[in-house]
């Protein structure tokens, strides 16, 4: 006799029936324990959050705004302050172009929505963030990749030969600067390219710019592919790592024709509200406190990356190698050919306490390239915490390797 709960998943889209929890929603559960050290998983440290101009700016919100907890229009003074955080990346675009959303993960989604038919191909470089291969799922899309690594950075010769063999992918998503989970950034001759190749061949290019403001060299700031092309490049910016995550509040830029589109997209799922949230974060934009906090976050997440490279330099064994962000909170970590981080991360936690995710999170269609491979974070913990995370990380694989 078969099952109620067998029949009822047997209802499901056959999408949904493959779901399984992911990498980072299994790691959740993990560092939770007491005792944990983890360098797993992309959270913002908590104690930089800006706790006092946040409360400041809600008060200021239910006490001079009436209709702050009723459905309202989008909010145009926000969008307006979106455009000037955009100069800032280099981009100019206008109010008419900026789109509000319940975080970046929602802008991806809603212009996947927007962009891919069901069953259509998409472009991702083989290590991506394991996020937005969630937003496909639905579309049971057909995944094409292109190689993108620490030494040589995106493949745009095999990007090139395969879009001239015919493929035309719905869209080509991408990180120019603080790569996740990768840590690096493009160089300025391939964002130029990339953006050629776009053109040529009228392929939407989804550019996640999350980590764009967090960069910790003083030099070399390069602007992201949306400054170099305002038809074929889809930005998503967020507030979450650079204010709080609880907001929900992220934004994308898209020519001035789509926004309506996207409007009704999102209305489908949310109602295209003006959240309490957004005006909490419109009020601590105009009370001119973003510049301070930015340039605090930067100044502590650089001790903490400064703190992670050292000590690997020190507590790693050799034939390691990793990468050196200069935005973003991610190092990407190559162990010798042969090594499963998968396996070694069972052993690190129930020895060592200690947490990272596996570089298989992050492989696209299954792929085994990165087995090697580890995404270690430094924006979370404290510079002491960090130093004694890899000790313990440093141990493990020493043992490994004997």
């Amino acid at each position: 006799m078969t099952s109620p709960t067998a029949s009822f998943e047997n209802s499901l889209a056959g999408w949904a029936r493959k779901l399984a929890p992911s990498a980072i929603q299994d790691m959740l559960q993990k560092i939770t324990r007491p005792g944990v050290y983890s360098l797993a998983l992309g959270l913002p440290a908590a104690e930089l959050f800006p706790k006092e101009g946040m409360a400041e700016a809600a008060a200021k919100v239910l006490a001079e705004q009436g209709g702050a907890l009723q459905y309202s229009p989008t909010l145009e003074p926000l969008r307006e302050q979106v455009v000037r955080l955009m100069a800032r990346r280099g981009v100019s675009c206008s109010p008419s172009q900026v789109f509000l959303t319940t975080g970046a993960q929602q802008g991806m989604n809603l212009l996947a929505r927007l962009l891919l038919e069901p069953g259509q191909a998409v472009l991702l470089e083989d290590r991506v963030y394991s996020g937005f291969q969630q937003v496909l799922d639905p579309f049971q899309s057909r995944r094409l990749t292109v190689r993108r690594d620490v030494e040589r950075g995106l493949d745009l010769d095999g990007l090139e030969s395969l879009l001239a063999s015919g493929e035309r992918p719905g869209l080509f998503y991408t990180m120019s600067d603080g790569h996740n989970p990768l840590g690096t950034s493009l160089a300025m001759e391939a964002r130029e390219r990339l953006v050629r190749l776009a053109r040529e061949y009228r392929m939407p290019v989804i550019e996640d710019d999350a980590y764009g403001f967090l960069q910790y060299e003083e030099e070399g700031v390069l602007p992201p592919l949306r400054a170099l092309d305002s038809q074929w490049v889809f930005y998503v910016g967020s507030f979450s790592k650079i204010l709080a995550p609880a907001l929900r509040v992220g934004w994308v830029v898209v020519p001035e024709s789509l926004v309506f589109r996207l409007a009704t997209v999102k209305e489908s799922s949310d109602i295209d509200t003006a959240t309490f949230t957004q005006r909490i974060v419109l009020a601590f934009l105009e009370s001119g406190g973003l510049d301070g906090h930015l340039e605090r976050l930067r100044k502590e997440y650089r001790l903490r990356r400064d703190t992670l490279l050292r000590a690997l330099e020190t507590h790693l064994p050799a034939g390691a190698k990793w990468s050196r962000p200069s935005h973003g909170m991610f190092v990407w970590v190559e162990l010798p050919e042969g090594r499963d981080t998968t396996v070694l991360l069972a052993r690190a936690l129930e020895t060592q306490q200690v947490a990272y995710l596996p570089g298989q999170a992050f492989m696209v269609n299954g792929g085994r390239s990165a087995a090697h491979c580890m995404r270690l974070n430094f924006s979370h913990c404290e510079p002491a915490r960090i130093e004694e995370a890899v000790r313990r990380l440093g141990g493990v694989l020493r043992e490994a390797q004997g």
